[in-house]
């Protein structure tokens, strides 16, 4: 594996799926919600009902946990036919406010590549989501020492990058992203002259996954574990 570009001063992480466990979360909050309209729908038709939900509720409600539990809500009233019982909508708020409650589990190897590269490099925070969730998931992480900046953003395509690249006044060349998402935290970076790495992670939102297409004549490094970036920094 190739050195990366001596370029390179900052080097900004993704956080959910990057740094700690998230979207297990999230799979393990939907098969709940599922169980709790299970009188209503299959699981499947749950499934994809909440997915649209979310989705067309991204404009309004952004990423993170608490607009999830907003969409969750609203599917169970439009898959009840507005018959759901105030006992079950306050399981769904109740699902949400375990989720906002986990504890941060750190992904293997992060706090060590940290370390190694503090002071190497300007490393920054480059995260979409709720503010005040990823502050406090930061927080609870003992991470924050590691990071010059934290950047919360609404979403995570080119116009959000470069404008995250003026703010810290450096090149595209001088940027490397590191994350899980091909769509979020890869593909908008190649695109406007900076570098990535795409580190994998087990469970995929929907929403983030690409087609071939996307990825078809894009060259970007993949790793299987985050400690392998030492090797080649």
């Amino acid at each position: 594996m190739t050195k990366i570009s001596e370029e390179i001063k900052v080097i900004a992480f993704d956080a959910d799926d990057t740094l700690w466990v998230n979207e297990t979360y999230f799979r393990d909050a939907e098969h709940q919600f599922a169980k709790l309209l299970a009188k209503y729908e299959t699981q499947n038709k749950i499934d994809q009902e909440l997915f649209k939900k979310e989705i067309d509720n991204l404009p309004l409600y952004g990423y993170g946990i608490k607009g999830f539990v907003l969409s969750m809500v609203e599917s169970a009233l439009e898959l009840s036919n507005y018959q759901i019982s105030q006992k079950t909508i306050e399981s769904i708020l109740n699902i949400g406010k375990e989720m906002l409650e986990k504890p941060i589990e750190l992904l293997d190897g992060i706090e060590d590549v940290l370390e190694k590269l503090q002071g190497k490099y300007k490393l920054i925070v480059a995260t979409k989501g709720d503010l005040l969730d990823q502050e406090r998931k930061l927080e609870k992480s003992n991470l924050l020492q590691y990071f010059h900046h934290v950047e919360v953003m609404s979403d995570k395509k080119e116009k959000d990058y470069e404008k995250l690249i003026r703010h810290l006044d450096i090149k595209p060349s001088e940027f490397l992203m590191i994350g899980n998402s091909l769509k979020s935290d890869v593909l908008p970076l190649l695109a406007i002259g900076a570098s990535a790495i795409h580190v994998p992670f087990h469970t995929t939102w929907a929403h983030e996954e690409v087609n071939d297409k996307e990825k078809d004549n894009v060259a970007y490094k993949t790793l299987t574990n985050i400690k392998e970036i030492i090797s080649f920094i």
